[in-house]
């Protein structure tokens, strides 16, 4: 079985954030190895601005499950911990985000996958909240269409929104 080093994006900004970000990350912890974990970080909004502040993180889990697959586990993951259907970039629980599956690419018009999976996730060279914790954990990680670093893509990056190490993600 060949093994995938995947970066998942995990955010949370309803009841106990820390707590549910440290549920989400152990419960990955049966679909693979968790390898690097980023400090977390508190981060404003983005989208829809009327709601609390998230707590952010990056963490690198060694894989040999298809992305699909993950996808779809990543979903019952964030059941587990009380995520609801609710409208685009709405105050949750727990989100987890397939940022990264190795250096494979993956669009949603060429898929039939349920859950719609794009990877690399699309807005992620974008978005201070992912690079700054991923940069953390893996700064020299080439972005297989943009073709540039993390490190590269955070230090080309306009930051408008309020990204602070907030604390340290202990999972034992």
């Amino acid at each position: 079985m060949a093994v995938t080093e995947v970066f998942i994006g995990v955010g949370s900004n309803m009841g106990d954030r820390q707590a549910n970000i440290t549920s989400a990350v152990k419960a990955l912890s049966q679909y693979g190895k968790i390898g690097l974990v980023s400090s977390l970080y508190e981060t404003e909004p983005v989208g829809f601005a009327e709601q609390p502040d998230f707590l952010n993180c990056v963490i690198g889990l060694e894989t040999g499950i298809a992305a699909a697959i993950l996808l779809e586990n990543l979903k019952e993951i964030e059941k587990a911990v009380g995520r609801k259907s609710s409208f685009r970039n709405a105050p949750r629980p727990i989100d987890l985000d397939i940022l990264f599956y190795g250096k494979r690419i993956f669009k949603p018009e060429l898929l039939e996958s349920r859950p719609r999976l794009e990877v690399p996730h699309p807005r992620l060279h974008t978005r201070a909240f992912v690079l700054v914790p991923l940069a953390e954990i893996a700064p020299s990680f080439i972005h297989p269409v943009i073709k540039k670093s993390v490190q590269q893509m955070l230090s080309e990056l306009v930051v408008e929104k309020r990204v602070a190490k907030w604390g340290e993600l202990t999972l034992t």
